[in-house]
């Protein structure tokens, strides 16, 4: 009986072990935003860097909505192939 209470209690550490290292390893949009940010600082540094990070850090990304607005306007006077072209463009930036 000891036996088997000592097997249960390894396996609800381990289940618990594991399902703690699971919650560690996912990164929040802050941490994903931080690392992209590092590595576009390249070898920036002292307060050039500081300056960089702080800016973009800060940046309110652009939805999808607003870059389509932001396209359209700026495709005014295209037409055809030359228009979807240009849009294609403009909304992969």
């Amino acid at each position: 009986m000891k036996h088997l209470l000592s097997l249960a209690a390894l396996g609800l550490t381990l289940s618990l072990g594991a399902a703690h290292a699971a919650e560690g390893t996912a990164k929040t949009a802050q941490q994903s935003k931080m690392t992209t940010c590092n590595a576009d600082a390249g070898d920036k540094k002292g307060d050039e860097r500081k300056a960089f990070m702080k800016e973009c850090l800060s940046a309110k990304k652009v939805s999808q909505q607003d870059k389509m607005k932001s396209c359209n306007a700026d495709a005014a006077g295209k037409k055809g192939d030359e228009r979807k072209a240009f849009m294609s463009e403009c909304l992969k930036k």
